[in-house]
């Protein structure tokens, strides 16, 4: 999925329906906004804070590496120095304002695709001008079976569905990551939906990040991931998307919303 998202769209894409993909019929779900979620230039992201986050803290923005760009396939980016605007949205997706980040916190594609945009305000500031509460990250690992949306800013458009289960590894072109969310078929992501917060219905918590789908069955090229296992077997799945967790990130990020990669419990590459 990444040419569509960070090249040029597609006229196509452009003519999609920006309306929310149903939820199976027997399934109950929390009805999902856009309450927090941001448009990019190129991608889809959230305004996300980890459980010890404090209201005076600067917000952090949440998207997928490849979102800052195509990165090595071991490359990480630690307090790089940005001004990137994101595009607030309301519940119903109406734009509220902008907010500019002052720096790009951290980012990569080795075992993960995520990033993370500090911005200039805190969330006590969102909150009090655009009535908005960040979207808290879970700390523990997502639910086979759980209904989900995936959240998309870049289009106004949620998909629900399900986690099927998850992939030991997922491989795209130079790129690998470990233990990845892989969705049901409702959730057809398309372009532009790179790093949508997956939110876990039943606690309303993001719980991964949306960040790719085998589009034409082709077997672990760009824009075609395929699934290997602990034995090497390799599974390809047509037209299913995948996310990536976020469950072991809070562990990361200590006082002031700052990335510690030395911090004790963090797993992110260094």
């Amino acid at each position: 999925m990444m040419k569509r998202v960070v090249g040029v769209l597609t006229a196509a894409l452009a003519g999609a329906v920006l309306t929310a993909s149903p939820a199976p019929a027997d399934t109950a779900v929390a009805a999902a906004n856009f309450s927090a979620i941001v448009a990019l230039d190129n991608c889809s992201g959230s305004v996300v804070r980890p459980p010890a986050a404090k209201d005076s803290d600067p917000a952090l923005v949440m998207a997928n590496g490849h979102c800052v760009k195509l990165m090595g396939a071991n490359e990480v980016i630690v307090n790089q120095a940005s001004s990137r605007t994101f595009t607030l949205l309301g519940p119903s997706g109406n734009s509220l304002g902008t907010l500019r980040a002052t720096k790009l916190a951290y980012a990569t594609m080795k075992n993960t695709d995520v990033s993370f945009y500090q911005v200039g305000s805190t969330y006590a500031q969102i909150q009090s001008r655009y009535q908005t509460r960040a979207l808290e990250l879970s700390t523990t690992h997502p639910t086979q079976g759980a209904n989900i949306s995936v959240v998309s800013g870049y289009w106004k458009r949620i998909y629900n569905c399900n986690v099927d289960g998850f992939a030991y590894q997922v491989k795209e072109s130079n790129w690998t990551w470990t233990d990845s969310v892989r969705y049901t078929a409702p959730c057809n992501v398309i372009g532009g939906t790179s790093g949508s917060p997956v939110i876990d219905n039943s606690s309303g918590k993001v719980v991964a990040i949306n960040n790719t789908i085998n589009e034409d069955g082709q077997r672990c090229t760009l824009n075609n991931p395929c699934e290997v296992s602990q034995t090497g077997q390799v599974t390809v799945h047509a037209n299913i998307g995948y996310a990536q967790e976020t469950y072991n990130i809070p562990a990361c990020i200590t006082t002031g919303n700052q990335f510690t990669l030395t911090a004790p419990g963090c797993t992110l590459p260094r």
